[in-house]
């Protein structure tokens, strides 16, 4: 197959382009190399992959650029995303026009270029909103839902806050209505706390990468609230492989929403768990500040993944203490990418 990732240099682009390359598709990786760490990312897989690796550096807020490389394609991966809550605060224009209009430009592209491809949206759990009717209570030192016991599912109400929820739940909703309206073969997938090797995460996102990060280069980790906060985290080799499924199992799931992260098998809260967790795998304390909660900083949130499950035959395989490992090792190995990354 030949598969188009926007944002392919991006933590999940590089690794699913790594992925797909190896098990002989044509990659294509459309990607404006803002991001910190793309550039180290896109040497990385040329230096694994070659013949079948092509690079378009573009901005998916540009359609037509976007739309000349979508012919051909038999899945559109779309991660082409600004990530952070308090970025789109203070330049929502900017989120708006990357994250609504550039995966309304990919979808055009694809119902203009490419109708019979699949196309896989990277939407969010944030679509949720901050939840705040959810009973929430302390149970062992963590927080947890009074109810929802397997997490929170499709359907329960969406509601958009910040910029960036409203820009990335626009996407959500388009993706869902281009398959109802236009017939095309789309999934939104709905995504908690993706981690994993080729995250140069940073306090605002990606924080079990920034947490690892800074363990291993000895600085102080920043806690915002009590520690206690949960959440669900996936392996980025599990996100892959539902990934995957969903292009096998398109026409069971097309037009669909879908949760995946790693659901109430594999939480972890922030701090209390995750902090003893680095302390072994480093071998010492390690230096912490508490600071006050963040506005809108939820204490729990647990995605339900028995819809991936069901349409997907698909379920997380990576514990977040293997999981974590693998991550800490691999900024043990490479921390000449970090000298100068927060």
């Amino acid at each position: 197959m030949k598969i188009l990732i926007t944002g392919g240099a991006g933590f999940i682009g590089c690794n699913s382009a790594d992925y797909f390359l190896q098990q002989g598709h044509d990659v294509v990786i459309f990607d404006n190399l803002s991001r910190v760490g793309t550039k180290d990312n896109l040497n990385w897989l040329r230096r694994r992959h070659d013949n079948r690796l092509h690079f378009y550096r573009g901005d998916v807020r540009d359609h037509e650029a976007l739309a000349a490389v979508v012919p051909g394609a038999n899945v559109v991966l779309h991660l082409a995303s600004q990530v952070a809550v308090t970025t789109s605060v203070q330049n929502p224009r900017e989120d708006f026009e990357i994250n609504a209009l550039g995966t309304f430009n990919a979808l055009e592209a694809i119902r203009q270029e490419a109708p019979e491809a699949v196309f896989l949206y990277a939407s969010t759990n944030k679509v949720y909103g901050g939840m705040e009717s959810v009973g929430i209570e302390e149970r062992g030192g963590r927080y947890a839902y009074a109810s929802y016991e397997h997490g929170i599912p499709e359907t329960y109400p969406l509601d958009f806050h910040s910029p960036y929820g409203c820009s990335k739940g626009s996407g959500d909703q388009y993706t869902i209505d281009y398959a109802r309206i236009y017939g095309l073969r789309t999934v939104s997938f709905r995504q908690s706390c993706i981690y994993g090797p080729r995250q140069f995460g940073v306090e605002d996102q990606g924080w079990v990468a920034h947490f690892v990060i800074a363990a291993v280069m000895g600085k102080t980790i920043n806690i915002f609230g009590d520690g206690r906060q949960v959440r669900d985290v996936l392996h980025v080799s599990d996100l892959i492989q539902a990934y995957e499924s969903a292009v096998e199992r398109i026409e069971a799931c097309r037009g669909e929403a879908i949760n995946v992260g790693g659901g109430a098998q594999n939480t972890l809260s922030i701090w209390s768990e995750f902090g003893p967790m680095l302390a072994r795998l480093k071998g010492e304390q390690l230096p912490v500040h508490y600071r006050p909660w963040r506005p809108g900083d939820q204490r729990v949130f647990v995605a339900d993944v028995r819809k991936a499950e069901q349409l997907l035959d698909w379920r997380p395989k990576i514990s977040p203490e293997e999981g974590i490992a693998d991550l800490y090792d691999w900024v043990c190995r490479n921390p000449e990418l970090f000298q100068e990354k927060d």
